[in-house]
């Protein structure tokens, strides 16, 4: 009963609890689709951005984003084991706490963040002057009624109520935006070169839509690499590649660039005028992503301070509706810049550098990881990490050293350095052969 209860946030997930490519892709539709994708193609609208350009490098930025999850995905399914569990075995027990501690503020913001769309949304569709704090707030707890049952109540409401909700709405709108926008658009002179459209849609489709912690969910896959290679390139296809490619052709059709005058319009332009619709919709992608949300920190808040799972969902919800509260005062949209510039740099690094320790075990055989030190981990982590801030411009006084794609430059920074220092350390710890490590991550998938 208390695995039950944890859902297995401190141990394997059990083979006979593990969900189809179905299940899982639904469940990672709900989390890289939401309406900031929609109201980000009027943004590149207004920049000049071309739609040919906004289709290439939403689809490149997808395919990056593949090249993280994938491997994460197979790791989490093949060890049934989430993010804070992976991110021990490398980086050791002080450290990976640290790492859930940043989680649990970054998922928190993610949270109030949702809670706040939600609000934003209500008032568009029914013209209303609900105040932004108080009613977030108040989103904030409502949404967290799924949680209380556990990953099986995430992926239910995902799977037979957000998704399909989602799916249509999408589709409905992307036909009826390209039927009223000329094709002449797809022959346009570029106004600016691909490096920079490369840079500002690569930004925030990778902030966006990663995670970190996908192996907290992935965990409950079934180890395939085809099944969630499938998974996730659909939910991106649909929520980063049709999302931000629809809001670009009725910012064209509409001449709307303006955030607020682009949320009203779409609100009637998508739900046809039907305010119930709305909010069906609307309810469906916000509450399941911060299902998603909410049960990535859960996971992360109970192993780290080792409590029951609804006792964790509980004081999370709270300590969420403050946050909504919060964000309120900065305004959804400078906050959504904010939390996706950082999250992509903190919170997929440990992920990078615990599949470059899996890559090296598979190359070198080693598997006796009680003879390798932590601090490759945590040293490789913490030069990632500055790195990607730095060249980010987020910290005073280093705005002159922005450049290029912060994420990336972090994730490569970490990797390099974790990899130099742990193939030293292999070449002094016992050695296995490859077929032992194989071994072991089947036996680990069938626990």
């Amino acid at each position: 009963m208390a695995n039950i209860l944890s859902h297995h946030a401190a141990e394997a997930v059990p083979a006979s609890l593990r969900r189809g490519p179905v299940t899982m892709g639904l469940l990672w539709v709900t989390m890289v689709t939401a309406f900031p994708s929609v109201l980000v193609g009027f943004e590149w609208f207004k920049l000049g951005i071309t739609l040919p350009q906004v289709l290439l490098c939403t689809t490149l930025a997808c395919l990056i984003l593949l090249a993280y999850t994938i491997p994460t995905a197979l790791l989490s399914s093949i060890t049934g084991k989430g993010y804070g569990l992976l991110n021990e075995q490398v980086f050791g027990s002080k450290t990976a706490t640290c790492i859930n501690i940043v989680l649990l503020a970054m998922f928190i913001s993610f949270y109030g963040l949702c809670a706040l769309f939600m609000t934003e949304g209500v008032n568009s569709l029914f013209h209303l002057h609900l105040p932004p704090a108080a009613t977030a707030a108040v989103f904030a707890v409502l949404m967290a009624f799924n949680n209380f049952f556990g990953f099986s109540g995430v992926a239910n409401f995902a799977r037979f109520i957000a998704a399909p909700a989602l799916i249509i709405w999408v589709l409905c709108t992307f036909g009826r935006a390209a039927l009223a926008c000329p094709q002449a658009v797809l022959t346009h002179a570029p106004q600016h070169s691909f490096a920079y459209c490369f840079g500002i849609v690569a930004t925030f489709i990778i902030g966006f839509a990663i995670w970190g912690n996908e192996s907290d969910y992935w965990r409950y896959g079934k180890p395939r690499a085809g099944y969630s290679a499938i998974s996730l390139a659909f939910a991106l296809a649909i929520g980063e590649v049709i999302f931000p490619a629809t809001g670009w052709m009725v910012a064209r059709a509409t001449g709307i660039t303006d955030y607020s005058a682009a949320t009203n319009f779409m609100s009637s332009y998508s739900f046809v005028g039907l305010p119930i619709l709305g909010i069906i919709v609307l309810g469906a992608s916000y509450f399941a992503a911060n299902d998603s949300n909410l049960f990535g920190s859960s996971t992360a808040f109970e192993i780290t301070f080792k409590v029951r799972h609804k006792h964790s969902v509980a004081v999370l919800a709270i300590l969420s509706a403050g946050m909504a509260y919060a964000l309120a005062a900065m305004g959804a949209e400078k906050a959504l810049d904010a939390i996706a510039a950082l999250n992509c740099i903190i919170m997929p690094t440990p992920t990078v550098i615990v599949l470059t320790n899996w890559a090296l075990a598979k190359r070198f055989g080693v598997v006796d990881f009680g003879q390798l030190s932590y601090a490759s981990g945590t040293v490789a982590l913490i030069f990632g990490i500055g790195v990607g801030l730095a060249t980010a411009g987020v910290l005073p006084g280093l705005h002159s050293l922005q450049f290029g794609f912060p994420c990336l430059q972090a994730w490569f920074s970490a990797a390099l350095v974790f990899a130099a220092l742990r193939i030293r350390e292999y070449s002094r710890a016992p050695r296995f052969a490859i077929a032992m490590v194989e071994e072991k991550e089947k036996e680990l998938a069938l626990t």
